[in-house]
């Protein structure tokens, strides 16, 4: 049998690598540092607010579940109780008496900026240039104004003594206003609340709907006119039904804005006189701050969460059903 010379056989083939395939390239460390760059941008400002805004709010839901007064503040021995903490503050009337006191003072407000903020966007699209930038640089001067120093001025304005309103008022002959006590009454200094409210929301909405209203083409309004539309019927039949999703938009962040009210209350009144100007926020740090009720006081701020979220997962839901309704 022959014997083959191994040395003089030819070498195997080498096989190639299979093709890659047109227009990709196999990825490189510089370019997977490339895709990892703006993550690490990012992730300061989401590890702030993680720390600054959901760690607050799981530790508030933590202590309403337990018995957390001074001495757990200090010690850090809280126990956990389940639900007795919403039990008690729902069996609590005043409790039920603030609930509704914020939805009247929520209702208030955003009917009367929803309405003053229209008016005035409507107004401003009238203006000539002077005079529509005069009025956007007021909108901005008082929207920009701090909460604390517009609620003292306010103070100031209603002072019993140097108080500017009770001044006109008496020389404009209503003699019953000299040195009148506004924020010792109930009713009215639940009216002052609501005209502070509504003072420092109104040029935010304003703003808002007239750069909205801007957006309208003219042909609509001229062929409304045409028709023979008066002012109220171009605006309900052409400018509300453009502009509605601005104008759902602006109510629910008027909603979130009057429901957690809490600055200018406690400043102005800090809830009083009596329980008169008390709502939800306020209730639920007199609640933690008087009788170092801790746990109490987390319980209705959760509970105000709930409420809010509530209402503004309702008004979605209309929002929805109205949009799909007219399409």
């Amino acid at each position: 049998m022959p014997v083959v010379d191994q040395r003089s056989a030819p070498p195997a083939p080498r096989r190639r690598p299979a093709p890659r395939p047109a227009g990709r390239k196999a990825p490189s460390p510089r370019g997977r540092v490339h895709g990892l760059w703006p993550y690490a941008l990012i992730a300061p400002a989401v590890g702030g607010m993680l720390y600054l805004l959901v760690y607050p709010l799981v530790r508030a839901v933590l202590i309403s579940f337990q018995d957390f007064r001074l001495r757990q503040l200090i010690a850090g021995d809280a126990e956990f109780v389940g639900l007795r903490n919403y039990r008690t503050l729902l069996s609590d009337p005043r409790f039920w008496e603030v609930v509704r006191r914020t939805f009247l003072f929520m209702a208030i407000n955003v009917v009367l900026i929803m309405v003053i903020a229209t008016l005035v966007a409507l107004m401003v699209e009238r203006l000539g240039r002077i005079g529509r930038t005069v009025v956007l640089c007021s909108l901005v001067l008082a929207w920009a104004m701090p909460v604390v120093a517009a609620t003292t001025v306010f103070q100031w304005l209603f002072h019993s003594e140097f108080g500017i309103v009770n001044q006109s008022l008496t020389s404009l002959g209503f003699g019953s206003f000299d040195r009148y006590p506004w924020f010792a009454d109930g009713t009215a200094a639940f009216a002052i609340l609501v005209t502070l409210i509504v003072w420092q929301s109104v040029p935010f909405a304003a703003i808002t709907l007239y750069s909205a209203l801007t957006t309208v083409p003219l042909e609509l309004y001229e062929s409304a006119r045409l028709d023979g539309a008066g002012a109220g019927r171009v605006f309900r039949s052409v400018t509300f039904p453009m502009l509605r999703p601005i104008f759902l938009l602006v109510i629910s962040l008027e909603v979130i804005w009057t429901f957690k009210a809490f600055v200018q209350i406690w400043v102005m009144t800090r809830g009083g006189p009596g329980d008169a100007t008390t709502i939800l926020p306020v209730y639920a740090v007199q609640t933690a701050l008087s009788g170092q009720q801790y746990d109490l006081g987390s319980a209705a701020s959760m509970v105000t969460v709930v409420l809010m979220s509530g209402v503004l997962v309702l008004y979605f839901r209309q929002m929805l059903r109205q949009e799909d309704e007219t399409r």
